[in-house]
């Protein structure tokens, strides 16, 4: 496991003389943000297949507590099914609106449940300021906090307990990830922030809902159809939150009304990459390359491996730090980061106490 990185980029006498045009050009002239139908093609089929392997074994097993195997290979399908929505929605799949939206909803509402309008809204606002505390939607979301300051808005027993643990009831409290996915579409709803298709995007949603309960009591007794909701949930939204936890927690935040990082800053400071391997690329979707995915969100997810050695070789001599760590540390060091934040808290608090006693 190791991390690369310049340790004088950023500081107040370093130079920093990258650019986002060179880079660009640097990796458009390698032919990388080239379309690749031909991958996307065997990626959905695969999808696809895997999706239908599961449900038929589903099936085919019946009323029988084997489900909960069936559960748990559902969980990694639905992940995989939403990283093609993923890629759709930054439009490496097609360059056309319509045909991301097609492939898009397809897989996030209809197949996975989970609102693509919703999602593209959140997601181009994340990509957009990454690790910004108050206009990130990755960060505002979460209940643990990223920043000591954000204590009060954390005020309720159960909330002030998560924050106190947050290093490890992080990874407690994405297992509840898939639920708020389902819900986020329709919460996004009722503020009016589905800009597009709204009455389409929700139809889409609670039939796939509809279907899934429909399927899930009819072949199962009650209590191993909510065992079987529970395991399958609980570990789709556990694989959603691992696919992400390590891409920018644990990284320099900022806060303000305004954006004061140049865009190619804000997007190299705040990211991590996974060292890679063919089995970690296939899990994380090509997320690992988190680095390069942020820098280029359109690249179809196949060039990134290739763009990687010439990214990193770029920022390095062009005075930018790139973080890059092994897998098992990557979240170590959102752990780490997050037990730092609650030690501040607590040390803040117990500095308050004295004070408040002698008021």
């Amino acid at each position: 496991m190791t991390t690369t990185r310049d340790p004088g980029a950023g500081s107040p006498g370093s130079t920093v003389t990258a650019s986002l045009e060179e880079v660009t050009r640097l990796v458009r002239g390698e032919g990388l943000m080239d379309l690749q139908p031909g991958y996307y093609v065997f990626k959905v089929a695969l999808n696809v297949l895997l999706l239908a392997a599961g449900w038929t074994a589903f099936a085919l097993l019946g009323d029988s507590w084997w489900q909960l195997a069936t559960a748990v290979f559902l969980a990694f399908c639905f992940g995989q099914t939403d990283l093609i929505g993923h890629d759709a929605g930054h439009r490496q799949i097609f360059r056309t609106r319509r045909g991301g939206d097609l492939v898009g909803y397809l897989h996030g509402n209809v197949l996975t449940g989970v609102s693509f309008g919703w999602w593209t809204g959140h997601h181009t606002k994340h990509h957009n300021f990454p690790n910004h505390l108050s206009l990130d939607p990755d960060i505002t979301r979460r209940q643990v906090i990223f920043d000591a300051k954000h204590r009060t808005k954390r005020t309720s027993v159960t909330q002030r307990f998560i924050v106190r643990h947050q290093a490890w009831m992080f990874y407690v409290m994405i297992m509840l990830e898939g639920l708020r996915l389902h819900l986020s579409g329709y919460v996004a709803a009722r503020k009016g922030a589905l800009k597009r298709y709204a009455a389409a995007d929700l139809a889409l949603l609670t039939l796939h809902l509809a279907g899934y309960f429909t399927a899930v009591f009819w072949v199962l007794s009650p209590g191993k159809a909510i065992a079987f909701v529970v395991v399958h949930q609980a570990l789709f939204g556990f694989y959603m939150g691992l696919l992400f936890a390590p891409n920018h927690k644990g990284l320099p935040v900022r806060d303000g009304a305004q954006e004061e990082l140049d865009w190619l800053t804000r997007q190299v400071v705040t990211s991590r990459n996974v060292l890679p391997n063919r089995a970690v690329d296939f899990f994380y979707g090509g997320l690992n390359y988190q680095i390069e995915h942020h820098l280029f969100p359109s690249m179809p997810r196949r060039n990134l491996r290739r763009s990687q050695p010439l990214v990193k070789e770029y920022l390095l001599t062009h005075g930018m730090p790139y973080e890059e760590v092994g897998l098992l540390r990557s979240y170590r060091d959102v752990s780490d980061y997050l037990g730092e934040v609650s030690d501040e808290v607590a040390a803040l608090e117990r500095a308050a106490r004295p004070a408040a006693g002698r008021v």
